[in-house]
């Protein structure tokens, strides 16, 4: 896999002190070599970032940054975004894990079929969900006009697809993923979701479950953009 092109993991994190060393060493272990991991702490207010200097120490390939306040998740996607230099940009979530190939086999099918993005399902923690469900069987760009069918932490994406949307949302403070997958499949971009899940989710005490009011109302105000647009 040396011959494939750098792929850099982006990963915006803030008090993940529980989970990060567990996401970062599922991404030390993909078995596509040709990875770098550049992560963003958000004002952490807990040992998150110790925990990331002492992986930077150890790993030549992991740059980390920081926020002085916290920004949001939003805004540091975007900076991650403009901060690496690699053609293809993979999301990660700093409470979630990767299956050792997910880098691998995304890359694969990105080059195979020239897409701009893939992307996969997802397993719970407890391994009883598989996600997307029976709806990862429907067109995706239906499933849109009613929900976000995509796993955020599972996108691997050209970088030159991100910056012809113009980057993530910034005036999505919540459902940013939402906003940012309704504007690269209003233009049409190529993309495959794979069968195998490929990710690790969790589904408790994340962005989702801690404000679901706030992600429902930023949802709807995607969601209509969408469908007023088509």
């Amino acid at each position: 896999m040396n011959n494939y092109p750098k792929v850099t993991v982006i990963m915006s994190v803030f008090n993940n002190e529980k989970t990060i060393a567990s996401s970062l060493e599922s991404i030390l272990s993909q078995t596509y070599e040709n990875i770098s991991i550049l992560v963003l702490d958000d004002a952490s207010t807990d040992g998150t970032l110790q925990i990331l200097k002492n992986f930077e120490k150890e790993n030549l390939n992991i740059k980390i940054l920081e926020n002085n306040i916290n920004l949001g998740l939003t805004k540091s996607l975007n900076i991650l975004i403009k901060t690496c230099n690699s053609d293809y940009i993979a999301r990660h979530d700093g409470d979630d894990v990767s299956h050792p190939r997910r880098i691998e086999i995304q890359m694969k099918e990105i080059i195979k079929y020239d897409l701009d993005f893939a992307s996969s399902r997802a397993i719970s923690f407890d391994g009883k969900r598989i996600l997307p469900g029976w709806t990862f069987y429907l067109p995706y760009r239906f499933l849109l006009r009613y929900k976000n069918p995509f796993i955020h932490g599972t996108l691997l994406i050209k970088r030159e697809s991100l910056r012809s949307i113009d980057f993530y949302d910034e005036n999505y403070l919540y459902a940013q993923d939402y906003k940012l997958m309704c504007d690269l499949l209003h233009l049409n971009s190529k993309y495959r979701v794979i069968k195998k899940p490929l990710y690790t989710l969790n589904l408790e005490n994340n962005i989702s479950s801690n404000f679901t009011r706030e992600q429902e109302l930023f949802a709807a105000k995607a969601r209509k953009a969408y469908t007023g647009r088509r």
